[in-house]
């Protein structure tokens, strides 16, 4: 079983609110993560974001469920845009977390 959230219903065209992330992150992604389902993000009728909405959206997620979270959230409908940020936290979120483990 899957939770779709669309982005657009909470935010409007431009995703760029970070108390509304973080409101989504705590109350909906983070709960079904730890269900063990999939979480979608479907950003249809979204044309752009900031890297800190995308950021308090799905770095705590990655950073206490790893992987699982990596292969559970999935995106939906992204604009070019959209894709090129959430690739960049993601990216950043992989690199930092392959740091923690090398020092450890």
């Amino acid at each position: 079983m899957s939770k779709i959230i669309k982005i657009k219903d909470l935010v409007g065209d431009f995703a760029e609110n970070k108390d509304v992330a973080k409101d989504l992150r705590v109350t909906d992604i983070m709960p079904t993560l730890a269900d063990g389902q999939e979480v979608i993000l479907d950003f249809s009728g979204v044309s752009g974001t900031t890297q800190s909405f995308i950021h308090a959206l799905i770095s705590e997620p990655i950073r206490r469920f790893r992987d699982v979270a990596l292969e559970k959230i999935h995106y939906k409908n992204c604009s070019d845009v959209v894709k090129e940020v959430i690739k960049t936290v993601s990216e950043y979120m992989q690199e930092s977390l392959d740091s923690e483990n090398y020092e450890k």
